[in-house]
């Protein structure tokens, strides 16, 4: 078992303009805690949503089924509540049907109590000019970072 799980969407960095950030935690069955604690979790495709009562969910998140598992083992791809406060919830729903934002979740991670917490983030997507862009900043940063070690030589 893995000592500090921290499982990441870096596809939505790239997507997605970061507004807000949020911990959340996530509702999980017991099959589902001893995967993600083994590191065989994935949020690369997911989203959040609100149903008709007002609590978040998150979509499309894949957690692999426990090896050691019966036939009480859980779905790799179900909806998984997450728990926020009242007030954020209702922040969160009011900035999603009125100005049309996104919920991604950004990382997956166990806390020092044990508990498997989901970082979420209000998002806007990226146009492509802005994707370019983003692009055209890390091979900058990339290439500064080469000639300070060649220098420092």
């Amino acid at each position: 078992m893995q000592k500090n799980i921290n499982i990441q969407n870096r596809k939505a960095r790239f997507e997605y303009e970061i507004l807000d950030k949020y911990i959340s935690g996530i509702v999980l069955t017991g099959t589902e805690i001893k995967s993600i604690r083994l590191g065989k979790a994935s949020i690369a495709e997911s989203f959040c949503e609100f149903n008709d009562r007002g609590e978040l969910f998150v979509i499309n998140m894949y957690i692999e089924e426990y090896s050691h598992g019966s036939h009480y083992n859980h779905k790799p791809r179900s909806e998984r509540k997450l728990l926020l406060n009242k007030n954020e919830l209702k922040k969160l729903n009011k900035e999603v049907k009125n100005v049309g934002l996104t919920i991604v979740p950004l990382r997956l991670f166990i806390n020092d109590r044990g508990l498997a917490k989901m970082e979420i983030a209000l998002v806007r997507g990226k146009k492509l000019h802005d994707k370019r862009e983003t692009i055209k900043d890390r091979d900058s940063k990339r290439q500064l970072n080469r000639i300070k070690k060649e220098y420092n030589k």
